[in-house]
């Protein structure tokens, strides 16, 4: 299989802790997960090596899990540990949270207890814009906006929830809770795919037996050390098994 190459050395995008580049293929780019941590709209930052290796490793084998139950994402394959190939996605700015127990911003903002289990789940999505702090959106907002059409919004919402029910059962299997997810979508020759990544920059961790934060809430709030965190999420998403 012909493997991604880059078409040249200049990003056509850095975000915080990823960077992208056009290969030789057209619709095809390469994302390369850097050292980046960041937190608080990144202000608080810093470099951790293997963090990016580790975030891309298990973003691949997520994605993967994703496609194997028929939900499609932009990834293509993972060329090394920090780096892969993906479909090139008209990105649509909106972040979609799909929240199973009550933790974060949800229990700042809201009168709900840490912990509150979520039946149904609750599904929030933020407007990505960093200088109005990613504020929340309701459908009719988003409508109106002009993002996404109602049939649209309402495809987003299925594939998250069940995405949800898969990435759910796979960490029980492995001894992890899946508190809370972000997702991000865009368009790929008119159909929505999930993008960006699926990492423990971008999900809340709990250890089932003790409750103890696997994610990037142990570097905002130095709970102890982020790498060996990864690190031991990334052993457990890795390990050969049956899944669900």
């Amino acid at each position: 299989m012909r493997a991604c190459s880059v078409k040249q050395g200049i990003p056509v995008y850095s975000g915080k802790a990823k960077s992208l580049y056009r290969t030789d293929k057209d619709g095809e780019l390469l994302v390369a997960f850097r050292d980046d941590i960041t937190a608080f709209d990144g202000g608080k930052k810093d470099v951790l090596s293997e963090k990016g290796s580790l975030n891309a490793q298990v973003s691949a084998r997520l994605f993967s899990l994703l496609e194997e139950h028929r939900i499609p994402t932009h990834f293509i394959r993972l060329l090394d540990n920090a780096t892969m190939c993906v479909r090139e996605l008209e990105m649509i700015p909106l972040e979609v949270i799909v929240r199973n127990i009550a933790a974060g911003s949800m229990v700042r903002n809201y009168p709900i207890r840490e912990g509150t289990p979520l039946d149904p789940p609750v599904i929030v999505i933020d407007y990505k814009d960093d200088s109005r702090h990613d504020p929340m959106l309701n459908d009719d907002l988003i409508i109106a906006m002009k993002l996404l059409s109602k049939e649209e919004l309402g495809r987003i919402k299925e594939l998250a929830l069940k995405a949800n029910i898969i990435l759910s059962r796979f960490f029980e299997a492995r001894g992890i809770i899946l508190v809370d997810f972000k997702l991000e979508f865009g368009k790929y020759r008119g159909e929505i795919l999930v993008g960006d990544e699926i990492s423990m920059d971008s999900m809340r961790l709990w250890d089932a037996n003790t409750k103890g934060s696997l994610d990037k809430d142990v570097y905002r709030f130095e709970k102890g050390d982020v790498l060996a965190v990864y690190r031991q999420v990334t052993e457990k998403v890795l390990k050969k098994g049956e899944n669900p």
